[in-house]
């Protein structure tokens, strides 16, 4: 029996392996990339769609099979489970989509560590609980520094009142800890953010400190003029509240009176705002009684 016909049939179901370009393509393959610079052919593009898509897959198909040929060219190492590649380095340069993050200043206990020589060992995250014999982290939800926190029986201390909670008081304790973690963190992000703006940390909070003072004097009515004064403050210029005479020339305060009344019953608006009707209404009755008053 004759079966060269179906053996060629089978054959020509399948693609060759080997992809023929006028200019050679250029791989990557440290980022398992290839570049095609060979011309596309605009006639197939501007063919029907069935056309179009035809050629878009099978140009996709070459570049594929050209990058997998290169790939099985590599180096190999065979385990258990598979064969691996090992890809080369990286020849290609890709720009950054941001700039390069600036070195991170050292904190206080960096800086000390690096005085003392002091060596920062990595711990594992996990550590195994011989008693409960199972792996548990470190830190966190069930880990194992919360164990000296939920302990059966707590031994009181002889400087200790007796009838204190001591379960409390480690509770506290923990809390003060971490709010200390909390306050020192806040600080070194402080003393960083000023070493970036060229400033040593303690001229920054200085300056803090005198805007907060100069914001506060504004939370009286006098602007901070009558407030008690502290060491070395320093004398706060632009703070300045103009207040209207109590008496005034009656001709003046009854143009003022109808100039209000007047933009009121007109509905008219101040530049800065609209009118408080509260307050105007107040003024005319203020006006009136005066009137009274004086007849």
């Amino acid at each position: 029996m004759d079966v060269t016909g179906i053996l060629d049939e089978h054959k020509n179901r399948f693609k060759s392996i080997q992809v023929e370009r006028l200019v050679p393509v250029e791989f990557d393959l440290g980022l398992m990339a290839c570049f095609d610079v060979n011309m596309i052919d605009e006639a197939q593009l501007r063919a029907s769609q069935k056309a179009r898509d035809t050629y878009l897959h099978e140009l996709s198909r070459e570049g594929a099979q050209l990058m997998i040929n290169e790939l099985f060219s590599l180096p190999t190492t065979v385990d258990e489970d598979s064969v691996y590649a090992t890809l080369p380095a990286i020849r290609t340069v890709l720009p950054r989509e941001k700039p390069a993050p600036k070195e991170k200043p050292m904190t206080r206990w960096e800086k000390f560590a690096k005085i003392k020589n002091i060596q920062n060992k990595k711990k594992s995250r996990m550590v195994y609980d011989e008693e409960k014999a199972e792996w548990r982290p470190r830190f966190g939800f069930k880990g194992v520094n919360n164990d000296d926190q939920k302990p059966w029986l707590i031994e009181v201390p002889g400087n200790a009142d007796p009838y204190d909670d001591q379960y409390k008081a480690r509770r506290e304790e923990k809390k003060e800890r971490i709010d200390k973690n909390a306050r020192r963190a806040q600080r070194n992000f402080e003393e960083n953010l000023a070493v970036e703006k060229g400033m040593k940390p303690r001229d920054m909070r200085k300056r803090e400190l005198q805007s907060a003072l100069v914001l506060s004097k504004g939370s009286t009515a006098s602007m901070g003029k009558f407030d008690d004064k502290l060491a070395g403050e320093p004398k706060v210029k632009g703070l300045k509240r103009k207040f209207d005479p109590l008496v005034k020339n009656s001709d003046k305060e009854k143009s003022n009176n109808m100039e209000i009344l007047n933009r009121v019953s007109k509905g008219e608006t101040k530049a800065a705002g609209v009118v408080n009707v509260r307050k105007a209404q107040r003024a005319i009755n203020n006006a009136k009684r005066s009137k009274k008053q004086e007849k």
